[in-house]
């Protein structure tokens, strides 16, 4: 009997296939086996979100909203007037005191989600090289394979430097490369590696003196483990926030830890940001209205600082217990974290077959613990460097998201495991 064009796949030519990547990725292979979120029996440490729940010290969480009849029209594509402005202001009140240039709600697209924001500002780009470094955030590499008006260039850092960059780098690699922009996430997913004070402010010195645009993804910018920093952003180091070319993505979803809310935006120039919500027209159409409006209580300096104050004292607990339990197990470290809720672990010194990431991440699942292959944050757009081994195929990330309870049964298991 002749098969059924109804059964046949639909224009199976005319679409590519997207892969799974980092969080997705382990989180689906995980589902075949029986996690699902919360599920008891599972411990997660490959989770790209932080606990959400009450913290000492930190803000109450809000639990119910307030939806005005207005609320159930769209928002602006550019998001709500006032948080425009409520962002503008806490920006120039944590970072840009004194000033003569200040951020105004025109500096600022609210935007419904992280990656939505990194969408939009892709969108925005012109033809030219853009570099990003290796490793760096897993959903980079599809979102600049998507978006093929500029050529992605990879910049990979040194394992045994510390995955360090100076300024004179930078500056060799906008000249030598060509540049015209650079995207990078600080604190970097997933090694933790934080720029901060003088070396930011060169950074973001050189970037505009020669005309190359910084996209910062500053999501961890309230997790930050050096004494005396309550958080950090490029935004302290604008000269100008109309000329210089510094455009900064943050938002509700991991420093304010209301990932569930999707409220984010973008603050960069005002030609910039006119553009970004150009792409917004066409790509996402605007976030959630009442979202947007609740994120009014939030987004201001008293509620921010105190945010991050507690998510440091408690944060901070849990990363050096998960560093030192993975320590004792054999996992080394290349960089003692300075941001980010993430270790950056070489797996190297393991038994085999669990020195190499893959391996090591199947060997978890069967244990019911969850983490991250390093192969994941190699990012390669359009797979243009072949089929060469990962340079992190011996690393994993290992993520102090989750609570305590979580990381210490985890660590019981990988005992287990590694016998």
């Amino acid at each position: 009997m002749e098969e059924s064009k109804s059964s046949q796949p639909l224009l199976s030519s005319s679409f590519r296939a997207v892969p799974r990547t980092g969080v997705i990725y382990v989180t689906s292979e995980a589902a075949r086996r029986g996690f699902r979120r919360h599920h008891p029996d599972w411990c997660n440490l490959g989770q790209g979100q932080p606990e959400t729940g009450a913290l000492a010290g930190a803000p109450a969480r809000i639990s119910q909203l307030e939806v005005m009849e207005e609320d159930h029209e769209y928002a602006p594509v550019s998001g709500l007037w006032e948080l425009r402005e409520a962002v503008a202001a806490m920006y120039n009140a944590r970072y840009r005191r004194g000033m003569a240039s200040q951020y105004s709600a025109e500096n600022v697209a609210i935007c419904g989600g992280g990656r939505v924001g990194l969408m939009r500002v892709c969108a925005t780009i012109a033809p030219i090289h853009l570099g990003h470094f290796l490793p760096d955030y897993t959903a980079y590499e599809e979102l600049l394979d998507v978006f093929r008006r500029f050529q992605p260039i990879p910049i990979l850092l040194d394992p045994q430097e510390g995955y360090a960059f100076t300024p004179a780098q930078l500056e060799r690699e906008i000249l030598g490369r060509g540049l015209g922009a650079l995207l990078l996430s600080n604190a970097c997913n997933p090694t933790g590696k934080l720029i901060h004070g003088e070396q930011l402010a060169a950074w973001v010195g050189t970037a505009s003196r020669l005309d190359c645009a910084l996209v910062m993804d500053e999501f961890y910018s309230h997790y930050v483990w050096h004494k005396g920093l309550r958080s950090v952003s490029a935004a302290a180091h604008v000269e100008d926030v109309n000329r210089d070319p510094v455009i900064i993505l943050d938002g509700l979803t991991k420093n304010w830890r209301y990932p569930g809310w999707r409220v984010t935006w973008v603050l960069g120039p005002k030609p910039v940001i006119e553009a970004v919500n150009s792409a917004g027209s066409f790509l996402d159409g605007g976030g959630s209205c009442p979202m947007q409006r609740a994120a009014l209580e939030l987004v201001n300096v008293a509620h921010a600082d105190a945010e991050a104050q507690a998510i440091q004292t408690h944060f901070d607990h849990k990363r050096q217990y998960l560093r030192d339990g993975l320590s004792n197990l054999g996992v080394r470290f290349d960089v003692n974290a300075g941001g980010s809720f993430y270790l950056w672990g070489d797996l190297s010194a393991l038994p085999a077959p669990w020195n190499q990431g893959r391996e090591f991440f199947q060997a978890c699942l069967e244990h019911k613990v969850i983490v991250v292959p390093g192969e994941f944050f190699d990012v390669n757009p359009g797979k243009r460097r072949g089929q060469h081994p990962s340079r992190f195929r011996q690393y994993a990330r290992f993520s102090f998201g989750p609570s305590m309870a979580v990381m210490e049964e985890a660590l019981k298991r990988l005992r287990v495991l590694l016998g």
